[in-house]
């Protein structure tokens, strides 16, 4: 047999080893089809789920209000590009990376989605280009999807048999200009929308009345706070430069009648903290036993903007405050005023300081106070600092500050305080 007819034949009627391996290699394929698919299917459902939450709850009242959600739907046409087209790659650790890109963009991308439902349902912030801090979770997750389907596009594209270095290029660089574009298509409709409502005053605000026309009381004139409120608190400490840690708060009053959780990430705690106070009934919680009885005592001064108001700044306080302009925050016509405060009044002011500095002594701190009173007559946000001596705090630490950023929003809303389960 010449050496011709042997390979045409050996090509005609390959080995049985390599039919087997093939073969069986046919179903795990489709599987792998299968699954990156149903992941791409999620990424396109979720990004569904972004765009009609603006579509349905974004009204500022622009020209063009739907434009935006419909833009906002761009980055699920992105991820419907992975469901047809699903970057299959070769072997198992490839399968496994893009299996953890997908992942890790729906990690960033589901909050994200209910943090801008809770932004847009509580009558907050309309905007929806917020600072780089905020955005950033969104920037992520539209790579990682740009990323996941133009892996996918280039396979298609350029075949399985390619070499793996060229297509990684050519997925990175679809990658790139699919975010891009998106982006850059979102980013400009929302721009328009919003340079379109410059000189209009806002229907509505979270802070309190829209009114340009009334002027908010004096900085030392009668002022006080809603008969109930949404309340966020943030404080956050340093020393010598380096971090303390951040409190977070969220939580409702309703009256006197009281109920939050704090998520505590400290030098001296972790943790979801909480209290609750409701008629003569009290509650706390603590990461490692959760919600408990406790006494009225227990969480006296734990009414944040009722004990920061009755503390700080009650009209002796108030006295010598400084106004530093009327301005409008989220549509709302306030009034900046400024106080000077100590330490001990900071931490009476705010008692959750003790989770960054414990029982450290603060007499000798000193800092500032800045707080917001709206055309109601009411204070809706209050921020500010004090700093001092850092030696009780820690062994051979020269200097701390502690930071605070406290909201009172929808001071005119009905609001029932529910006791915490068990």
């Amino acid at each position: 047999m010449t050496r011709q007819s042997y390979a045409t034949r050996y090509l005609r009627r390959p080995p049985a080893a390599f039919v087997v391996r093939v073969t069986s290699r046919l179903p795990a394929v489709r599987v792998r089809t299968f699954e990156l698919r149903l992941i791409a299917l999620v990424l396109a459902a979720c990004w569904v789920v972004a765009a009609g939450v603006v579509l349905i709850a974004y009204r500022p009242g622009g020209p063009i209000d739907i434009a935006v959600g419909v833009a906002a739907l761009l980055p699920a046409l992105i991820a419907l590009a992975g469901v047809l087209w699903p970057p299959l790659a070769r072997g198992d650790r490839a399968f496994a990376a893009m299996v953890s890109l997908a992942a890790g963009s729906l990690l960033v991308l589901v909050p994200s989605i209910a943090d801008v439902t809770g932004q847009l349902g509580a009558r907050g912030v309309q905007t929806l280009l917020p600072s780089g801090e905020a955005a950033y979770p969104w920037i992520l997750a539209l790579l990682g999807t740009s990323l996941f389907s133009g892996f996918g596009i280039a396979r298609r594209r350029l075949g399985e048999a390619a070499m793996r270095r060229r297509r990684l290029v050519r997925g990175l660089a679809l990658a790139t200009v699919l975010a891009a574009a998106s982006g850059l298509v979102f980013a400009a409709v929302a721009l328009g929308n919003e340079f379109a409502l410059r000189d209009r005053v806002a229907s509505s605000s979270r802070f309190g009345p829209t009114d340009v026309t009334r002027e908010p009381p004096v900085c030392d004139g009668p002022m006080g706070i809603g008969p109930a409120a949404r309340l966020g608190l943030h404080l956050e400490g340093s020393i010598d430069g380096r971090s303390l840690g951040t409190v977070d708060l969220a939580g409702e009053r309703s009256v006197a009648d009281v109920r939050w959780l704090a998520y505590v990430a400290t030098t001296l705690d972790l943790g979801l903290q909480g209290a609750a106070s409701i008629g003569k009934d009290a509650w706390l919680r603590d990461p490692s036993a959760g919600w408990h009885r406790a006494t009225p005592a227990d969480v006296a001064d734990a009414t944040l903007d009722l004990n920061a108001f009755r503390v700080a700044l009650s009209p002796e306080a108030r006295a010598a405050a400084q106004s530093t302009g009327v301005g409008l925050i989220e549509g709302a016509r306030g009034r900046q005023c400024r106080i000077q405060v100590d330490g001990p009044t900071f931490r009476s002011a705010f008692p959750e300081v003790a989770w960054l500095v414990g029982a450290a002594d603060l007499a000798r701190w000193r800092g500032q106070l800045d707080f917001w009173v709206f055309v109601d007559g009411q204070i809706g946000r209050i921020s500010g600092s004090v700093n001092g001596d850092a030696a009780d705090i820690r062994e051979g630490a020269l200097q701390a500050t502690l930071r605070v950023d406290m909201t009172a929003t929808d001071r005119d809303a009905a609001i029932r305080i529910s006791p915490p389960a068990p």
